[in-house]
């Protein structure tokens, strides 16, 4: 694969003034009219979009990883992460919870890579995980706790341990944030509250960093604006969306504070 990259780019964004002729160049244009830099897979890790803080300042790492239908819906919220002064890696969650069992590899790679880029400040990453995701946080960033400081999951992933909440929590080595909705049905029931809240009586029984958040009417992807079409999300709650960003905000000061 190609690499394509914006030099220059920060979460404040650019303005464009290109005339385009065709809608494959307007559509490579789109792709980075936030701001992101985005790099394709190689050997240094998996495919990422980067938003850095803006002034050449240097900021905390934050790895963004997203739901299974990949990124995109996820741009915002790693702009608005960025914003805030840190250092945002958006990253596919397809490549971080996957059948190859590659996802440990990928998140470590993309967690050294980030932590080593010029932009980034020292110390640990946080992450924060939606969806697939979320599952993928749980699984794998809370195995590494000299690179990650804590771990935000919304409406995560959490089939594969519905059986086994004890073992996942038995893998908790950093504080763990989950939101949840108590109306997720998604896919099977890949995410439901019921199997969150097993999560947290083991974590309370082991006296893990643990805190459950569960919106009592709230269905997944309770904050995306957007659902896969493009059309307004049948599914977004702006209340829930506002307090579970104040949680997640408040939970990056106390964890991953911007210097």
């Amino acid at each position: 694969m190609h690499k394509v990259s914006w030099s220059g780019a920060t979460c404040a964004g650019r303005l464009l003034a290109l005339k385009v002729v065709g809608m494959a160049v307007f559509l490579t244009i789109s792709a980075f009219a936030k701001g992101g830099v985005f790099t394709a897979a190689g050997p240094e890790g998996p495919a990422q979009t980067v938003y850095a803080p803006t002034g050449g300042k240097v900021g905390p790492v934050v790895l963004i990883l997203s739901g299974h239908t990949g990124p995109e819906n996820y741009e915002t919220y790693a702009e608005e992460i960025c914003k805030l002064g840190y250092y945002t890696v958006l990253l596919d969650g397809n490549d971080m919870l996957n059948a190859e069992h590659t996802g440990g590899a990928n998140l470590a790679k993309a967690l050294d890579r980030a932590l080593h880029a010029p932009g980034a400040a020292p110390g640990k990453a946080a992450v924060i995980g939606f969806s697939l995701g979320g599952g993928a946080a749980l699984n794998n960033a809370v195995l590494q706790p000299d690179s990650v400081s804590m771990v935000v999951a919304y409406y995560p992933f959490t089939r594969t341990w519905t059986k086994n909440p004890g073992g996942l929590v038995k893998r908790f080595q950093v504080p763990v944030l989950m939101l949840a909705g108590a109306l997720d049905h998604q896919d099977d029931d890949c995410c439901v509250a019921e199997t969150a809240r097993a999560i947290e009586a083991e974590a309370k029984a082991r006296n893990a960093q643990f805190e459950l958040v569960i919106y009592p009417i709230a269905e997944h992807a309770f904050n995306l604006v957007l659902d896969v079409h493009g059309k307004r999300s049948k599914t977004y709650r702006e209340d829930d969306t506002k307090d579970a960003w104040q949680r997640t905000t408040e939970m990056l000061k106390r964890w991953k504070p911007v210097p």
